[in-house]
């Protein structure tokens, strides 16, 4: 790589600021239903991710106490700058699940306001708040009066979309609807809630989001590969990035990434590195669910970590019959 390039590739690299919190650097796991569990953002963290958020917290199941939402809290030893994502459609239960969050200590609360899903947004939460951005705004200030009176005034984020479809294109309103309530941050996932997460995302929302509003913006989608997220870093101006899916079976995307925008050589993983991490990540669900569920749990995770291996299709067939830690140790060939 020439100097002029080096150069630049290292100014992609830095640190954010989110309010009053400074986040080492601007490699971020997005969260992600299902599967951006304590073990996997652990293991994300390994690799270079400087903030992890946890899947989707109903804000309904925190206020009633949940046990299955308690444990969705749980945060691991290795997460430093840590965020809860909350959905919701009231902003008095929005104010009471952030007033909930004090024992759990987040670095940061999210707002998600993106989520496609449709068992989310027919409660109102989700997407369909882009649909009501005055709404939006309601909730946000409330959680941001809840976290000043309760979580040391930590930052309030929000996560959109481009809007409910292409005939509604209103992120820029929905963002400045949260800017203008208190949240510190905006990230933006170029997709409308009626494409989900089909075709190609539109990088040019975020850019234009970038010159339209003062706070930061983090983008998302279509990140797969270290090359995709320089890229979006060099077009959009973004401050950071949040990988979802591309992530998933590859915690070491953040490591390769980082790399490539320090212009520093990285190989890529092995399959024996890769397995291994499947391991661990199955090991460490063990500790918190039991060894039967975590195995169960992690059948969906080595569909990911097996994606691209030799043989990868017949290995998955054998994987989702597992139902012990040493049974996907035998056909992993990882050893104790």
């Amino acid at each position: 790589m020439d100097k002029t390039r080096a150069q630049h590739s290292q100014n992609l690299y830095h640190q954010v600021t989110i309010g009053q919190k400074i986040i080492a650097g601007n490699l971020w796991l997005a969260p992600v239903a299902g599967y951006s569990d304590f073990a996997f953002r652990s293991l994300c963290v390994e690799q270079g991710a400087s903030l992890t958020c946890t899947e989707l917290v109903s804000s309904e199941a925190l206020v009633r106490g949940s046990a299955k939402t308690a444990l969705l809290l749980k945060r691991a030893d290795t997460e430093k700058h840590w965020a809860v994502q909350l959905f919701g459609s009231s902003a008095a239960v929005m104010a009471q699940a952030a007033l909930a969050l004090a024992p759990f200590k987040p670095d940061s609360v999210d707002i998600n306001a993106g989520c496609p899903v449709p068992k989310v947004v027919k409660t109102g939460a989700g997407a369909a708040l882009m649909r009501t951005p005055l709404l939006l705004g309601q909730i946000v200030a409330s959680v941001v009066q809840a976290s000043e009176a309760a979580l040391g005034a930590v930052p309030v984020t929000v996560k959109l979309r481009s809007g409910w479809d292409e005939s509604s294109i209103n992120y820029a309103e929905c963002a400045h609807a949260a800017g203008d309530s208190g949240a510190a941050l905006v990230s933006l996932h170029p997709r409308t809630r009626a494409q989900g997460y089909a075709g190609t995302s539109c990088w040019q929302h975020i850019a234009d989001l970038v010159s339209r509003i003062s706070i930061p913006v983090a983008g998302s989608g279509d990140l797969f590969s270290p090359p995709e997220a320089e890229r979006m870093l060099c077009q959009t101006g973004c401050a950071a990035l949040l990988f979802a899916r591309g992530a998933l079976g590859n915690p070491f995307i953040f490591s390769a990434t980082k790399a490539l925008l320090l212009a520093q050589s990285s190989s890529p993983p092995t399959p024996e590195i890769i397995c291994a991490a499947g391991v661990r990540h199955l090991c460490l669900l063990a500790e918190s669910y039991g060894e039967r569920a975590a195995c169960c749990m992690m059948r969906k995770h080595f569909c990911a970590y097996s994606k691209g291996l030799a043989g990868g299709s017949a290995l998955r067939q054998r994987l989702v019959r597992a139902s012990s830690i040493q049974e996907y140790r035998t056909i992993l060939m990882v050893s104790d």
